[in-house]
C-alpha cells in the first residue's frame, strides 16, 4: 500500500497525548503502531494491552503513554491507519481508467480490500475501527459509512452514476454487507473462505444494480 497520512476528518477525535511534528517522533509512533498491529494479528484487539505495545516495539513503557493515554486509544489509532490505507488505495482502484464499469471497478476494490484482510497485520481483527465499542460514539458517523462515502464520490465523479439519496444509502449497506461477509470469511480460513468472499461479491451487485445499472452479462451465481 502508498505511504498514508491519517484523514483528520476520521481521526480529529482521536486521544493522542502528542501529535508527531518530527521525522524521528513520527517513526516512532509508526513503530508503536506497527507493533500494536502485530500483537492484533495474534491474539485479537480484546486483549491488547499497552505493556503488549512496549514490548513488541522494544521500546519502554513511557513511551507508548508519551503518545496514547490507554490501550483504546491504541487501537482506535490503529483502525484510523487501517481507515487511512484502505481509503487511498481502494478510492485509486475505483478511478483507474482500466475498468470499463462500476462493476470491474467495484470488484478490483473489493479485491484490494480482500488482501488487506490477507496481508495487513491485524486487519482481520480490527479492520477500520468500528469494532471498537465505546459509548457515546465520538461522532454521528462509522467509519464504514466514511469509506462508502469516499468511494461512492469515486464511483459517481468516474461512470456518472446518479448521486441520490436511495443509492448512497444502498451503497453504504453494501459496504457494511461486503464487510460483515469479508470478516466471516477470514474467520477461519487466513486466505478468506471462497464462498463467503462470492457471496460478498453477488449480494453487493443484487443491492446495487437497480441503482447503478445492470452490467451486460453479468449473471449472479446462486
Amino acid at each position: 500500500m502508498s505511504a498514508a497520512v491519517i484523514d483528520p476528518q476520521a481521526t480529529s477525535s482521536l486521544p493522542l497525548r502528542n501529535e508527531p511534528v518530527q521525522a524521528r517522533s513520527t517513526a516512532r509512533l509508526a513503530a508503536l503502531l506497527d507493533a500494536a498491529a502485530s500483537v492484533v494479528d495474534d491474539i485479537g484487539y480484546e486483549r491488547l494491552t499497552t505493556a503488549m505495545v512496549a514490548e513488541k516495539a522494544g521500546a519502554s513503557i513511557g513511551t507508548v503513554y508519551r503518545y496514547f493515554p490507554d490501550r483504546i486509544a491504541v487501537l482506535q489509532a490503529l483502525g484510523a491507519r487501517n481507515l487511512d490505507r484502505v481509503l487511498h488505495s481502494v478510492h485509486d482502484e475505483l478511478i483507474d481508467e482500466r475498468h470499463e464499469n462500476w462493476l470491474d471497478a467495484l470488484s478490483s476494490a473489493f479485491g484490494l480490500l480482500v488482501e488487506s484482510f490477507r496481508n495487513e497485520p491485524g486487519f482481520r481483527s480490527l479492520r477500520v475501527g468500528d469494532v471498537i465499542d465505546i459509548r457515546p460514539r465520538a461522532g454521528e458517523r462509522t467509519f464504514n459509512s466514511l469509506v462508502s462515502e469516499k468511494l461512492l464520490d469515486g464511483l459517481v465523479s468516474r461512470y456518472g452514476i446518479a448521486d441520490t439519496p436511495e443509492a448512497r444509502f444502498a451503497f453504504e449497506t453494501a459496504v457494511e454487507v461486503s464487510d460483515a461477509l469479508a470478516a466471516r470469511a477470514f474467520v477461519f480460513d487466513p486466505q478468506g473462505d471462497p464462498a463467503f468472499l462470492e457471496a460478498g461479491r453477488n449480494v453487493v451487485y443484487m443491492m446495487l444494480a437497480g441503482h447503478f445499472g445492470a452490467v451486460e452479462g453479468v449473471s449472479v451465481s446462486s
